[in-house]
């Protein structure tokens, strides 16, 4: 078994390393689970990371069978057969394509952030999956490789069912699995762990494989002599910096703002992710509410940071979630902090109390326009801010921002906001 997607595509790229030693590789990952495994063969090979997004074209009424596949590009794979017993005509064909080429158009968009596809003629592009039962997506995803101009295909899997990693080697030039149990039952049954993958990590692991010139990377943390761990990147040229002051029962792993973080990051914009407490005062649930503690921990990161050489002279803000809202607002109204902007996503600032009129930075708040609760309390929390500040309200989303397109709203209002008042500074 493996420990979890990471682990497989750790043994994955040592099996390719060999193998593959000195080709033009590109390895491309199916979203979502795939991308992660993906991550860790394209390190192992030192080789791009993209996605490639394939779309089913189904029977229109039998959509589980397919009778062919597009894939960005304009590339279209179809199945004669299945088309001839099915008896799709033309005009059908048509229609199921013009949808599913949307939703290509929109993931494809979604997870690349406006970057560039990698260009795949002429090379070895390897694909990879977290794993195949029927293969029919692993297929398309070979064909359309092919069909982009890719001079050889290699499909890498950690596991998979044995008949059906025979039949895929008439689509791939080699088929590399690590495991082709004959019981496979299900995908998910081969790893300890195997939780679902969002759009988040599949962005954030995109943008991590092509980071921006300059620092980047894990660091210890000093807020007056307590080592917290975080995440620091700066790329070069950086306009500012922005702390992210996460909310209850989040750290610097939380998903959606490390998606919000690469955001900034691409446009040029510092971003610091660090745990605003230790394991062990984490135990303690009183620590994870108390604002007080919280702001006073961010102060003493933020006076840390700018003593950094890759943060010297830099405007600094704050992106607050939940309570890590309030924490922002807190520490931001302490008369040495100087703070240039604040973001508060889904935040609680009316847990600032008496501070909120003490605020000098300017304040932007994101809510959900379905979270009713917390946006009443943004409402009269703004009335208290004394500070240029805006309520911007993202329709149809709840707290969490899990809806199509709502995390990607949060963080274009985020990008715009740091980056209109770190050039005022």
């Amino acid at each position: 078994m493996f420990a979890d997607r990471r682990d497989a595509g750790t043994r994955l790229g040592e099996r390719l390393r060999d193998r593959l030693s000195g080709a033009d590789a590109v390895v491309v990952g199916l979203p979502r689970g795939g991308v992660v495994v993906a991550y860790e063969v394209a390190r192992a090979l030192g080789a791009p990371l993209d996605v490639i997004v394939v779309r089913k074209l189904g029977v229109p009424y039998q959509p589980e069978l397919g009778f062919g596949a597009i894939g960005e590009g304009g590339v279209r794979v179809l199945n004669p057969e299945i088309v001839r017993l099915a008896g799709v005509t033309k005009e059908q064909m048509a229609k199921v394509e013009e949808a599913e080429r949307e939703e290509l158009i929109r993931r494809g968009g979604r997870f690349r952030g406006g970057r560039p596809r990698v260009e795949l003629k002429g090379r070895t592009v390897i694909v990879v999956d977290d794993g195949v039962a029927t293969g029919g997506t692993a297929r398309a995803a070979c064909r359309v490789a092919r069909a982009q101009g890719a001079e050889r295909v290699v499909l890498a899997v950690p596991v998979g069912a044995p008949d059906t990693i025979a039949g895929l080697r008439k689509d791939a030039d080699e088929v590399v699995c690590l495991q082709a149990p004959h019981d496979l039952y299900a995908i998910g049954a081969w790893y300890s762990d195997f939780p679902q993958t969002s759009d988040e990590q599949v962005v954030e692991l995109l943008h991590r494989a092509v980071d921006p010139p300059g620092f980047s990377g894990e660091i210890e943390v000093d807020a007056a002599g307590v080592p917290l761990a975080g995440r620091l990147a700066v790329p070069d040229g950086a306009q500012g910096i922005v702390l992210f002051v996460h909310g209850s029962g989040s750290g610097r792993h939380s998903p959606r703002n490390r998606y919000v973080a690469a955001a900034l990051n691409r446009e040029g914009l510092g971003t610091l992710l660090f745990d605003l407490l230790t394991p062990e005062e984490e135990i303690d649930r009183a620590n994870v509410f108390d604002i007080r503690l919280l702001a006073d921990r961010l102060a003493a990161v933020t006076s840390w940071l700018r003593e950094r050489p890759e943060a010297a002279g830099l405007p600094v803000g704050y992106f607050g979630a939940s309570t890590g809202a309030a924490a922002a607002l807190w520490a931001a109204a302490e008369p040495d902090g100087d703070v240039a902007a604040i973001v508060s996503r889904g935040g609680r600032p009316d847990l600032a109390g008496e501070r909120l009129s003490a605020v000098r930075a300017a304040t932007l708040l994101i809510v959900g326009g379905d979270d009713h609760v917390v946006l009443g309390l943004n409402q009269a929390a703004q009335q208290r801010l004394r500070c240029e500040n805006q309520l911007r309200i993202v329709p149809g989303a709840t707290h969490l921002f899990e809806e199509p397109g709502a995390l990607e709203a949060v963080a274009e209002l985020a990008r715009d906001w740091f980056a209109e008042h770190f050039r005022r500074r």
